[in-house]
């Protein structure tokens, strides 16, 4: 039977189990379009190509499904390449399908060509120049079987515009051949009965949870292991929602930016389980200082390789699901210890550290991020799903938002690029269109992809964005404002442009507002812009200063306090 281009590679999606489609039309593309809307395929056509990749991204996040996105060749291609190099330092699984003009004029110069497979070979898992009509469902299902083995990542696949229009015949209960790709192995049985004799003869153990987790679906395992053997837990910034945030062993976010209480706990633990986290310089400090009375056992895709030099006491390599399966049966099935006395001490110093609250901030005169942040978590009780991009508002939904689900926290964490929040909120609402989905972004990153809530009007997608407006953008992190103020004092009146694009606008400017705006807000039945006016001053209200907020560092741990139940 015959079939075109485009009619082999729709069929390949929907085998794939492709429901949704993130894209942008174009000419090297229009034949896919022209069969897409044939198919049963959702297709979210945004209003620019980088909101369609970040929005696959949001996808893939929230519902831990490989996302998908299409666009034309040329401009349409190079406009996906930051969302493809975020996705890609996150580890996330997306399948890119970019146009391409013709087999015959592919080198020489023709009108919107590009070589994106070159461009996008150092941020992409594999990428795929397709040659041949009848190797475009092979190379489909290649595709998703790289994105999503081992360590998921994004692959693109650039098809000419000859392809997609040609016929050929094909049969589709011939078996496609496909190519075999190694997986991750299983989690060296002997280690993990090493890890086990370690745990039992720590007396101030800390888990650090990374992606990992969350890419292997392994957060139930976690936490039944750790409220087990009453092991306290800190993460990453991208491993939040891991490990649930109200449980009373959760610590918070380690790192620069991380929490006192977390980042005092690794600095005194004597073993650090550090499990499908990827160590960068934000996440550890100084390498020489970082848990450095701890003998550290690091579980995931491949332990051994540090970028920044912090040693391995016991490398554990192999997914994380299967390696806490089997560590939790080697625990079980070993000669039980009392475990929770052992850790007695350890938990009363943490529950000293976690329970002794900061001095409160100065009188402020408007409405601070803290404020606006644990009100959000008052109102959806740490269920929403929360879309952040870079820049300090980030920090403070990373700080003060307890995540109790996992995939919760949805953000660009190697990247860290701006412009990312209000698409993959989109993204995330379009995969999870029963949960609450929340875009908290401030005046500067929300206008990059502003377009887009065009896109969640036109598609009726409920979601809430919190601006939280100091009229800034990073403004203080060196001191000074280095040109970050300029000009941008001048921010567009943001209920004006939501009447524009047809959604509900909302503004607080004095702190008494707060809880009427959100609960508003978050009641309204689609899209809504909230205008939150924050205290400009914002040096005064990061919390990670420890020598600001906490005055110095003891030179040891409290020997007091509670022990958490």
């Amino acid at each position: 039977m015959k079939f075109t281009g485009a009619q082999l590679l729709i069929h390949a999606l929907e085998r794939e189990g492709v429901d949704t489609i993130f894209g942008y039309p174009g000419g090297t593309v229009i034949d896919i379009y022209d069969e897409l809307q044939r198919s049963d395929l959702l297709h979210i056509r945004t209003c620019h190509e980088q909101g369609a990749i970040h929005a696959a991204d949001g996808y893939a996040r929230a519902g831990g499904r490989t996302g998908v996105c299409l666009v034309t060749s040329g401009p349409g291609a190079t406009n996906t390449v930051t969302g493809i190099a975020a996705a890609y330092t996150d580890s996330i699984p997306l399948v890119i399908l970019t146009g391409q003009v013709s087999t015959h004029l592919i080198g020489k110069d023709s009108f919107q060509e590009v070589d994106i497979v070159g461009i996008t070979r150092p941020c992409t898992k594999h990428n795929y120049l397709i040659t041949r009509t009848e190797d475009i469902p092979r190379i489909i299902r290649e595709a998703f079987c790289i994105a999503t083995t081992g360590r998921p990542g994004p692959v693109l696949v650039d098809i000419p515009k000859d392809l997609v229009s040609s016929s050929i015949d094909y049969d589709w209960d011939k078996p496609v051949r496909t190519r075999s790709f190694p997986t991750t192995g299983k989690p060296d049985e002997t280690h993990l009965e090493t890890v086990a004799k370690l745990i039992r003869k720590a007396h101030r153990p800390v888990i650090v949870a990374g992606e990992g987790i969350l890419h292997s679906k392994s957060s139930t395992l976690l936490t039944d292991f750790a409220r087990q053997f009453q092991i306290p837990v800190t993460s990453s910034l991208m491993g939040l929602g891991a490990f649930p945030g109200s449980d009373p062993l959760w610590l918070g976010m380690t790192g620069l930016q991380g929490m006192y209480r977390a980042n005092i706990a690794t600095g005194y633990c004597d073993l650090l389980i550090a499990s499908g986290v990827n160590f960068d310089n934000c996440g550890i400090g100084k390498t020489d200082l970082f848990a450095s009375r701890a003998n550290m056992i690091h579980i995931g895709y491949d332990p051994v390789s540090s970028k920044y030099g912090v040693p391995s006491t016991l490398p554990v390599s192999g997914d994380c699901h299967s390696a806490l399966s089997l560590l939790h049966h080697i625990m079980n099935s070993s000669k039980p210890m009392k475990l929770r006395n052992n850790h007695q001490k350890w938990l009363a110093h943490i529950y000293k550290w976690k329970y002794t609250p900061p001095p409160p901030f100065g009188k402020q005169a408007g409405i601070t991020p803290r404020q606006v942040i644990e009100t959000l978590y008052e109102q959806t009780k740490g269920q929403a799903l929360i879309a952040t991009e870079s820049d300090w508002h980030q920090l403070q939904v990373a700080q003060y938002y307890r995540f109790d689900i996992p995939g919760g926290f949805i953000s660009t964490g190697g990247l860290n690029c701006m412009g990312f929040s209000l698409p993959a909120a989109i993204g995330a609402q379009a995969a999870c269109p029963d949960r609450p989905v929340i875009c908290v972004t401030e005046s500067i990153g929300i206008q990059m992809t502003l377009k887009e809530i065009a896109t969640a009007v036109q598609y009726r997608l409920p979601i809430k964005i919190i601006i939280l407006n100091n009229r800034h953008s990073c403004s203080h992190w060196f001191g000074g404002h280095a040109h970050t103020d300029s000009g941008l004092q001048y921010s567009p009146d943001f209920m004006k442009l939501a009447e524009a694009y047809g959604a509900c606008g909302l503004k607080a400017d004095h702190a008494e507002d707060v809880g009427g705006v959100l609960e508003k807000g978050l009641a309204e039945p689609g899209p809504v812009i909230m205008d939150f006016s924050i205290e400009e001053n914002i040096r005064e209200l990061f919390p990670w200063n420890a020598s600001r907020t906490y005055g110095p560092i003891d030179h040891k741990p409290h020997t007091s306090g509670a022990v958490m139940h």
